[in-house]
């Protein structure tokens, strides 16, 4: 297992004390920091968060994260988003109003619709286990996820997803009462997850695992 330092970047918003012991289950010592410069030497970050986007992004930049964030992530080094965390790598969201977010991924944040494709309303927000499975011109292979199967379920919490711009950001789909949307990316460093591994049991911790074996 790395000895590598991986920090979890602390905003004020986030379940940070469940992705650092999703860490720990495994043997490495995840260390919670929102200091810029114990964020700028680590090997490789996460960004969690659980809220709402515009008060994440405020947070960020009123404890000056926004730029270091930004500058790590141009730095080539793994970027891990779970969440809202992902969520805020995107361009913008319409949550609450409109927001500007990190802008390393193309596209925005939006709200499930009230109703289905049947018509019917849709339960929002979207609290339970789901199924994550392929794009077919995407393969997991190299990926966090290549061991997981196909189809395999992981637990969600939200009421907006993302919507990248650039179909070949989309790692997995997930389909919510006939909804179909991108529940996890991946671009060049960063990867990032609607779902939450941590609380997915032993196949969210897998994908932890596989994330730090390939820093």
């Amino acid at each position: 297992m790395t000895q590598k330092k991986i920090v979890v970047i602390d905003y004020g918003l986030g379940n940070l004390f469940s992705v650092q012991q999703a860490f720990v289950s495994f043997g490495v010592d995840a260390v919670i920091t929102r200091d810029p410069h114990e964020l700028k030497n680590a090997d490789a970050a996460v960004l969690p968060g659980v809220g709402a986007f515009g008060d994440a992004i405020k947070n960020l930049k009123e404890c000056g994260l926004f730029e270091p964030i930004l500058e790590f992530i141009n730095s080539g080094k793994p970027f891990l988003g779970v969440c809202l965390g992902m969520q805020l790598l995107f361009e913008e969201s319409e949550e609450f109003g409109n927001h500007k977010g990190l802008g390393v991924i193309k596209g925005s944040i939006k709200k499930f619709p009230e109703l289905n494709p049947k018509n019917e309303k849709l339960r929002i927000p979207q609290i339970s286990w789901n199924t994550i499975y392929q794009p077919k011109e995407t393969k997991w292979a190299g990926t966090p996820l290549e061991d997981i199967k196909n189809n395999e379920f992981m637990y969600f919490l939200h009421s907006y997803y993302a919507s990248p711009s650039d179909k070949s950001d989309i790692l997995t789909l997930t389909n919510y009462d006939g909804i179909e949307y991108c529940s996890s990316v991946k671009k060049q460093n960063i990867f990032g997850m609607q779902f939450h591994p941590e609380k997915s049991a032993l196949e969210g911790i897998k994908i932890y695992k596989n994330w730090v074996n390939q820093i």
